[in-house]
């Protein structure tokens, strides 16, 4: 398997051999601008999935992420992911319980548990395994690496938790400053491992992500200072989060003759991109069901083919913090896909993003057939629908959710077939967002015992102004 980018150009343009998974791995945007993506969707046919069924979370991790991941020796790839995915990470050392467990809440809804992690967001999924692979990779190469992310809640934290204290490496993560919550803020600010360096920008999430893409788009700077992301641009976040909807249809479905719909929170695209990316692998999806909160430039696009992306002063602070985004990194992965691969046409949408604030395809044939060729659907959720959701699905299933899952499921009853099954994922435990868990229940959510009193811990934090020469000379002084 070899990569290319979303907008046509060379991966490696210092010579003609292909790109493979270590190559881009520890990069950010492609030279050209765009985003990594494999060069074919493997398929995966029904007697691989009946194989795969009740194969542990490492194994089937394996299956899926070696048909993308070609150039790691079986072996080692193996070791990896046996280190990524064990009981003492992801089930609090309980060697019975799953990886990702499904709960059934009626015959045919399902949420499946994505937040058992280290800090308990579904970004520990991925994060795990990046903490395993770019250690290895660096090693092999004999390099090291400055890591620079934005944050709009979760992604920081998992990342820091993931490579807090691994040799090579250097964190700098950049957060919108008061943007986040108490618990989220203290998650990442109380670390002090030397190779962590928090940011919190004068800001909202997408003055954070436009900085990161604009030290990437520094080519000579990037490759000086050897820039690498951890962001959903990355490639190897994708390629992870694609095993847990393997895992979900597994669950719910009892032959591979069956379809189900997800419905999936979405701020920046990259969780649902991995869902996409299922899809095109064969794995039996009808429907994706996409969620937004009051920040809707993505269900707006999927309902009217207009993408049009807000400023920071359009985009709305709300109580499903992480999902406060308005300019989606990951949709130009499935953008390339809907315009057939076709990477000048990609390039030349894109440019109307950054030169006109969006582009329309609402009469392109392209978005006309979008939903029969990719099952997508979509929907958005207000701080009013989080509360009710949120009581209700406390009343009606006696289960607990955050605001961001809450999203999801408001979303995902309104479109639902009870004919077919509907896995929602949960991306959050409700505990990271205490003030908004009380106003819905009138209790604190329950809080794991690591986490008595994080909020108090003394905290380690920069605050910068949305200045990309400020950000660079502290990255600067790293690499000195």
């Amino acid at each position: 398997m070899h990569y290319l980018s979303t907008r046509g150009g060379a991966l490696l343009p210092e010579n003609a051999r292909p790109a493979y998974f270590s190559d881009i791995l520890l990069g950010g945007l492609a030279p050209d601008g765009g985003l990594t993506l494999c060069s074919h969707y493997p398929q995966v046919s029904a007697s691989q999935l009946d194989a795969w069924r009740h194969l542990p979370y490492a194994d089937l991790a394996f299956e899926v992420m070696s048909l993308f991941i070609t150039d790691i020796a079986p072996a080692d790839l193996r070791a990896l992911l046996n280190a990524a995915y064990t009981a003492k990470i992801f089930c609090n050392g309980e060697r019975s319980a799953e990886i990702t467990p499904l709960k059934k809440l009626d015959d045919t809804l399902f949420l499946q548990a994505l937040s058992n992690g280290p800090t308990l967001a579904f970004k520990d999924m991925a994060m795990q395994f990046l903490g395993q692979a770019f250690p290895y990779v660096l090693a092999k190469r004999g390099e090291r690496l400055n890591i620079l992310g934005a944050t709009s809640g979760d992604t920081g934290s998992a990342a820091e938790y993931a490579l807090r204290g691994k040799p090579n490496v250097n964190v700098v993560m950049l957060s919108p400053r008061s943007r986040m919550s108490a618990f989220q803020r203290a998650q990442m600010f109380s670390l002090h491992d030397a190779n962590i360096h928090n940011i919190a920008i004068e800001g909202v999430f997408d003055d954070c992500q436009d900085i990161v893409k604009a030290v990437s788009n520094d080519l000579a700077f990037k490759a000086l200072h050897k820039i690498g992301a951890v962001n959903s641009i990355n490639w190897g976040r994708i390629v992870a989060q694609v095993v847990y909807y393997f895992k979900g249809y597994l669950a719910a479905t009892g032959s591979s003759t069956e379809q189900v719909d997800f419905a999936v929170p979405s701020g920046n695209f990259g969780n649902i991109c991995a869902g996409h990316i299922a899809r095109q692998m064969g794995l039996p999806i009808r429907q994706l069901v996409l969620a937004t909160n009051e920040n809707d430039v993505l269900d707006e696009f999927f309902r009217t083919g207009v993408y049009r992306v807000r400023k920071s002063a359009e985009t709305q602070a709300t109580s499903s913090p992480s999902m406060d985004i308005s300019k989606a990194s990951n949709f130009e992965r499935f953008l390339f896909d809907l315009v057939g691969r076709e990477g000048p046409r990609v390039k030349a949408l894109m440019a109307d993003v950054e030169g006109k604030g969006g582009f329309d395809l609402s009469g392109d044939a392209a978005f006309k057939t979008m939903r029969a060729k990719f099952g997508f659907v979509s929907g958005r959720s207000t701080h009013a629908d989080r509360l009710r959701t949120i009581r209700e699905a406390q009343a009606r299933y006696d289960v607990l959710i955050d605001p961001h899952t809450a999203d999801g499921l408001k979303v995902a009853l309104e479109q639902r077939d009870a004919a077919v099954p509907m896995i929602v994922l949960e991306t959050a435990l409700p505990v990271k967002f205490g003030e908004t868990m009380v106003e819905a229940t009138g209790q604190e959510p329950p809080r794991p015992a690591a986490f008595a009193g994080i909020e108090a811990l003394p905290q380690r934090v920069m605050v910068m102004p949305p200045d990309v020469s400020k950000v660079k000379a502290l990255i600067a002084s790293l690499s000195a």
